[in-house]
């Protein structure tokens, strides 16, 4: 009702209403993943000398009183996480409801009886655990229409150079939470060994079968990234069948910081209770808080901020005169290609899906088309968009044709990406980051709903098929030839 008062009609009504409902209302918005609209209110809440940090410390104060689980978290850092930046007070707080953050917020700022928090209190806590709270994971996040919308990470910080910086790039300071199955975790692991970071930042893989977060708490069916755990025994998959798996494997471990069990765990104890609870994570050892959980960022980083502690310093794989070029492909390669196969494989309705693998097999030609005239995506050098590619490519067959259902086209029919991936795999570090048989556990024993018996397709061995020597040299001084014969 606000929300359509204020922005629908006009802002300037909000002149009129009460504070404390035009900040719960610029919540809602930002809740409802409206920064647009929710931007249209930020004068009206200037005129009436309440900034974000007012309301920043608003949602501190509500989240104090009301929700336990941050009371742990000394009051500066609550502030500071939270007014970072407005849209973060949403993504890490989803508990705020907008009729309880209406109520709360508005009584904080007008007299009441003090009896009244007591009442909103006990109606909070009343309130069912998935009513207050719904954890998410990707199998969640579906459109009215049946198809797959990804949601935005949440933790967006950036380590820099610049002086005063928050997370300045140090040795041995920041360590990376990934898994091998995850293509985002991915991304990060093949920037840090291509820049050469390995001794600068340090690595837990997590398991890759997705176990139940809360075993203990048969009202929580969330299911999630699981730490080793060297002295526990088999395991099944979330419904009790598939397996059995092991618990350890040689190359995972548990977590060394926070000795969580999960990686729900894990962003608990920094205090993000809303999830849903990805890999890859940038994490501070110093300050035992996360820093990002955005893997496009997080690779960015990786590549220009630790060029001082970096084997291969002059290595830049985001090179300025190649920024433009980048841009464009990445434009189409994450929607079609990178989100395309998730867009195909957790579609619910038939119309979502032929969406998607319509758009995916086009982008597809269009990848094979453009590596048969260029060596890389973006020109004729090797940058993070081809990172980006890889890692889906990688997984393509063995993985998404079966699971994702994108059996239109493959990657071992396709001479000239084929050809791709076989000379980025046979860089120095790579091969090394790539783990086909947990890639494999990973997506056929995680999600029940789509492979009830977890059984894993022994597939084409396609690892084998990127061992084999590529031509790219030839083709690549072909092509130049060619161009240059046709300049004369």
């Amino acid at each position: 009702f606000y929300s359509r008062l204020f922005v629908d009609s006009s802002p300037d009504l909000a002149l009129s209403i009460h504070p404390g409902d035009v900040i719960s209302t610029y919540l809602y918005l930002l809740q409802n993943y409206q920064p647009k609209l929710s931007d249209q209110l930020l004068f009206v809440l200037e005129s009436r000398n309440i900034n974000i940090s007012t309301i920043s410390r608003l949602v501190v104060d509500f989240s104090s009183h009301f929700y336990s689980p941050l009371k742990f978290v000394p009051s500066e850092t609550r502030f500071a996480w939270l007014t970072r930046s407005s849209m973060t007070i949403i993504r890490k707080f989803g508990f705020i409801l907008s009729t309880t953050s209406r109520i709360a917020l508005s009584t904080s700022l007008r007299p009441t009886p003090p009896t009244f928090f007591n009442t909103v209190h006990n109606e909070f806590s009343a309130m069912t655990a998935a009513t207050r709270l719904k954890v998410r994971t990707a199998l969640d996040e579906l459109g009215e229409d049946g198809s797959f919308k990804r949601t935005d990470s949440a933790w967006r910080n950036w380590i820099s150079r610049e002086e005063g910086a928050q997370f300045p790039p140090e040795n041995d300071r920041y360590h990376l939470y990934v898994a091998y199955a995850c293509p985002w975790a991915h991304r990060t692991l093949l920037t840090r060994a291509i820049k050469g970071l390995e001794d600068v930042i340090s690595v837990t893989v997590v398991m890759p079968e997705w176990q139940r977060t809360k075993p203990e708490d048969p009202s929580d069916s969330h299911c999630g990234w699981v730490f080793a755990d060297p002295e526990g025994g088999t395991r099944v998959n979330s419904i009790g069948l598939g397996g059995p798996f092991p618990s350890s494997y040689p190359s995972n471990h548990p977590d060394p910081h926070l000795g969580a069990k999960s990686v729900r765990e894990l962003y608990e104890k920094v205090g993000d209770t809303f999830g849903k609870y990805t890999v890859p994570i940038l994490f501070d050892k110093q300050t035992k808080t996360i820093v990002s959980n955005e893997s496009a960022e997080i690779i960015q980083m990786l590549n220009s901020e630790f060029n001082h502690l970096a084997k291969y310093p002059n290595l830049d794989l985001a090179p300025k005169d190649l920024e433009d070029a980048m841009a464009e492909v990445d434009k189409w390669v994450y929607p079609d290609i990178n989100n395309g196969v998730y867009r195909c494989g957790f579609a619910k309705s038939q119309k979502a899906y032929d969406k998607a693998i319509d758009e995916l097999t086009e982008a597809f030609d269009k990848l094979e088309a453009l590596l048969s005239k260029q060596r890389f995506v973006a020109g004729d050098q090797f940058t993070l968009s081809d990172i980006r590619l890889f890692v889906t490519l990688i997984r393509f067959d063995e993985v998404y044709i079966v699971y994702f259902k994108t059996n239109t086209r493959s990657v071992a029919t396709s001479p000239a990406l084929l050809n791709y991936c076989r000379e980025i795999y046979q860089m120095p570090g790579v091969k090394e980051t790539v783990n086909m048989a947990q890639i494999k556990y990973h997506y056929y024993c995680s999600h029940p709903d789509l492979n009830k018996y977890s059984i894993v397709p022994r597939g084409p061995d396609f690892e084998r098929l990127l061992k084999m020597p590529h031509d790219r040299d030839n083709a690549d001084a072909a092509r130049k030839r060619k161009l240059s014969l046709e300049s004369e």
